[in-house]
């Protein structure tokens, strides 16, 4: 199988190398490297154009009349991408030597599998190892208290488990996922594994194929978590849709999470037309959700939920 990558960079001098000796130092070389470069004002061109020079015929290199952002970018990077297997790039984190041979090896005895991530090591502005939890930590905690689950369901209403740093798919997706709606605050790796999920073509690999980078400047969005076992409850809890026996704050958490599933849901209704039947049946999906969580805080909870709904109700919180 053909494989490209689809790197998007901006103002990225600082670690643009490191990410692409990643991918060049890969066990299973791959066939093309397609560069979108969002009007950066650094050195990062001059950078890729020396690498570009160094490896004749693996870079494609475009450099954007204008500044199209991280989501429409990505999207003019896939669509000129001529692979049977697409890997996403970003240009401040870098992969695991082994990550393209698995990945693509992965793919060939799961057919049925269009989108690909998984979970990934948390390194910081000197390229160290951090031992922490993270969200893609997530499925192996419920796996061990026994709780079923599926992707579209976590992805859908709690929160996304596919960061674009470790997502590869099959070409042949392309025309279900582009055009990438244009949300605030909502990214072209969620919307793929959106999409992929809800045909149950997408899946998350425990082990950890790439190096997730915290810096200074960049949010990280409540991926990593300190290893503790507080927190490890705390993910499995609030992860798990069928357990009645969760604490108050986590319920209020949830709700909250619930809540923006609903507003991001009403928004892609608003803004893109192709996947109209399944975010309608996401909108009544996510009402019972609310509703049930609802119910739950008020059986166990019941002093702290009227108070809670008061609460919400004055200050228009946690409201549909």
């Amino acid at each position: 199988m053909k494989t490209s990558v689809a790197l998007c960079t901006y103002n990225g001098e600082k670690y643009i190398k490191e990410q692409l000796d990643s991918i060049l130092n890969q066990t299973k070389k791959v066939d093309e490297i397609i560069v979108c470069d969002d009007c950066s004002s650094d050195k990062t061109v001059e950078i890729l154009n020396h690498y570009s020079s160094t490896n004749p015929g693996l870079f494609k290199i475009y450099i954007n009349e204008q500044n199209l952002r991280s989501v429409k970018n990505f999207e003019k990077a896939i669509t000129l991408c001529t692979g049977d297997i697409i890997f996403l790039s970003d240009q401040d984190d870098f992969w695991v030597n082994e990550k393209v041979e698995e990945y693509v090896d992965y793919f060939a005895l799961n057919p049925n599998i269009k989108v690909l991530a998984s979970n990934g090591y948390c390194v910081n502005d000197n390229s160290q190892i951090e031992d922490k939890y993270a969200l893609w930590d997530v499925p192996v905690f419920l796996k061990e208290i026994g709780v079923s689950y599926n992707y579209h369901d976590i992805i859908n209403y709690v929160a996304n488990l596919a960061t674009g740093a470790s997502i590869a798919f099959r070409k042949e997706i392309i025309s279900n996922i582009v055009p990438f709606p244009i949300i605030k605050g909502f990214h072209h790796d969620e919307w793929i594994a959106m999409i992929a999920s809800s045909n149950n073509e997408f899946t998350l690999l425990n082990k950890k194929y790439f190096y997730y980078r915290t810096h200074n400047g960049q949010q990280v969005g409540g991926v990593f978590y300190d290893k503790t076992k507080k927190n490890k409850l705390f993910l499995s809890q609030f992860f798990n849709l069928q357990d009645d026996n969760i604490p108050f704050y986590i319920l209020k958490k949830r709700l909250s999470k619930i809540v923006s599933a609903n507003h991001l849901n009403k928004k892609i209704l608003k803004t893109h037309d192709k996947y109209q039947i399944m975010f309608q049946e996401n909108s009544k999906n996510i009402a019972f959700i609310y509703s049930e969580t609802r119910r739950k805080m008020k059986k166990k909870y019941p002093i702290n939920s009227f108070l809670l709904n008061i609460s919400d109700k004055l200050l228009s919180k946690r409201c549909f």
